[in-house]
């Protein structure tokens, strides 16, 4: 009697095992990317439909696009954010005034409404500035620091007069040989693409003195010296400096260029050539054909 009943009681018992669905549903919760799903993305979908649906109205998003300008240009406009005045060292008074009128602004003007890389790209498109760097002081001052570009030779070409610097980059434009009697002088096609050379071929005929009018560029291969008197020392394109180091030495030991000599041609090392002038070789001519008359 007693294992019928206890036989009764066990089946009357409900099973305290979860279902087959329950336990697929337990084990889905324990799944890390589901619970991740429910903690954070369903909240921000909820958000995101909210805010959407919010400013899907034209009013609302003008307030809000109206109140976030109104709250950057109270930013902006606070005093220890205002730009004042320019201030630019390096350059002399003309360059400085091309600057300001190159950057023009109406101070005072927001430090935020400065774009400072465009204003150094701006500056430094001037062909006088050679670098440049612009910053803001504290005290609302924008500082532009400039390297100009010193000139130190006088380019003729078929534009004009223009100065140079030892790169053969355009400075500015010269009126006249007189505005810069200071500076050695250039010609001929690409001569500013060889200022270095131009200044060692200048220091080398310094014993020439004030005879030195200059140095012209010949087929944008070599050389020529030109003197008073309308003299020419024609160099080669190999090694010129010595060349004419050896011809300043011919002035030295025999005087040749006080002579009534048109051209020292040295473009062939072995072969150097003196040409006469016409004047000089007519009467050397007739002396010539004097002598012969009175030997006859």
């Amino acid at each position: 009697m007693r294992a019928v009943k206890r036989k009764k009681q066990q089946v009357g018992r409900a099973d305290p095992a979860p279902s087959r669905w329950a336990w697929r549903m337990q084990r889905l919760m324990l799944t890390p990317g589901i619970r991740l799903a429910l903690r954070a993305g369903v909240p921000f979908c909820i958000t995101l439909l909210a805010g959407t649906w919010y400013l899907a109205d034209d009013a609302r998003r003008g307030a809000i696009e109206v109140a976030v300008a109104e709250a950057r240009a109270s930013i902006e406009t606070r005093p220890e954010f205002m730009v004042n005045l320019m201030a630019i060292d390096g350059v002399k008074d003309e360059l400085a005034i091309y600057i300001r009128e190159t950057l023009p602004m109406d101070f005072p003007i927001s430090s935020f409404d400065l774009d400072l890389d465009v204003m150094r790209a701006k500056v430094t498109e001037i062909s006088a500035v050679k670098t440049a760097s612009v910053r803001i002081r504290p005290g609302g001052v924008l500082q532009i620091d400039v390297t100009q570009r010193e000139a130190v030779v006088l380019w003729r070409n078929e534009d004009g007069l223009a100065l140079v610097d030892e790169t053969g980059a355009y400075v500015a434009a010269a009126t006249s040989r007189h505005a810069r009697p200071d500076l050695p002088l250039i010609a001929g096609e690409g001569a500013n693409e060889h200022v270095t050379e131009a200044l060692q071929l200048m220091q080398a005929a310094a014993p020439l003195g004030e005879r030195l009018r200059g140095l012209v560029r010949m087929g944008d291969r070599r050389w020529d010296v030109v003197l008073d008197r309308d003299q020419r020392i024609l160099l080669p394109e190999v090694e010129p400096q010595r060349a004419l180091e050896r011809v300043i030495a011919l002035e030295g030991a025999q005087d040749i260029l006080t002579r009534d000599v048109a051209r020292v041609d040295m473009r062939l090392a072995r072969r150097p050539t003196v040409q006469m002038t016409t004047e000089a070789a007519e009467e050397r001519l007739a002396q010539q054909a004097a002598f012969r008359a009175k030997n006859k």
